[in-house]
């Protein structure tokens, strides 16, 4: 569920800069924790256009790919279709904040780039982010993990060199990014022990993408990156003539990398894994 971004619309040009990055940390901690993955299930909540869908389909037992928007649900299919994966991937049109799966259904639960969807701005509390927390606590079983991929308050303001050029949708941005400590405490409050944080600092949300200083004109880069829905249009106006009047004064390739020598301290987006308690 989103509460701005329209993906019928994106659902067809999403992948032109989107990629599973950090698929290995899930499979990393799936090994660490189960050992054998042939029989594990897990389920990619907010599938998306089925990237990470796709990358663990290829390693575990079974993969419930979930996701309300009927549009990414299709691209999903297509790539299962075309990775020859089909028949260990089940397609789910419905929503992450009360799913239907009994108890103890999956082993692992992931959620890739898709809690600041949840809940609106003007919603401090982070109401429905703690729903579809409690909802995959309550799918997997003792020892099952839950899988994080979500960008930092810090990161939000440091990472991304182009959303200096939308302060007002960083903003926006910002207010629906619950603070570290807070998720952390989301996720104690639901049972969850051993909680881990990885940040690899050359992963990057839209890959060498990142790198062209004049993506923000295309409207299938801005595409990627769902900020950009967040810009009005008067912001969005004001951010593409910036950009031309810069690439005109020969200044954009160097506030590029001005900008995003910030993004190689921080990240881009943070990797989190939590276990559940048995007993």
């Amino acid at each position: 569920m989103s509460h701005y971004e329209n993906y019928s619309q994106t659902a067809g040009s999403y992948d032109t800069t989107r990629a599973a990055i950090g698929a290995e940390i899930w499979l990393g901690h799936l090994v660490e924790t189960f050992g054998d993955l042939a029989k594990l299930r897990v389920l990619d909540a907010g599938c998306g256009t089925g990237n990470y869908m796709l990358a663990l389909a290829a390693h575990v037992g079974h993969v419930t790919a979930l996701d309300m928007n009927e549009e990414m649900l299709a691209e999903a299919r297509q790539k299962a279709t075309r990775a020859q994966l089909d028949e260990k991937i089940e397609f789910v049109a419905d929503q992450m904040l009360d799913l239907p799966f009994e108890d103890g259904s999956f082993d692992a639960v992931m959620f890739n780039q898709v809690l600041h969807h949840l809940d609106p701005e003007e919603k401090s509390g982070f109401e429905n982010l703690r729903g579809a927390m409690a909802e995959a606590a309550r799918v997997v079983g003792n020892d099952g993990l839950i899988f994080i991929n979500a960008c930092s308050r810090v990161q939000m303001q440091r990472g991304y060199w182009y959303y200096s050029l939308i302060p007002g949708a960083r903003q926006r941005g910002l207010d629906r990014t619950i603070g570290t400590q807070d998720l952390k405490d989301v996720l104690a409050g639901l049972g969850m022990g051993s909680v881990s944080r990885t940040v690899l600092l050359d992963a990057l949300l839209l890959g060498e993408a990142n790198f062209n200083a004049r993506g923000p004109l295309d409207a299938a880069w801005r595409a990627g990156d769902s900020i950009w829905a967040l810009a009005s249009d008067d912001e969005l106006a004001a951010a593409l003539t910036k950009i031309a009047e810069m690439e005109r004064d020969g200044l954009l390739e160097a506030y590029m990398n001005d900008l995003d020598d910030d993004r190689r301290l921080v990240g881009q987006t943070t990797f989190w894994c939590a276990r559940a308690i048995a007993g």
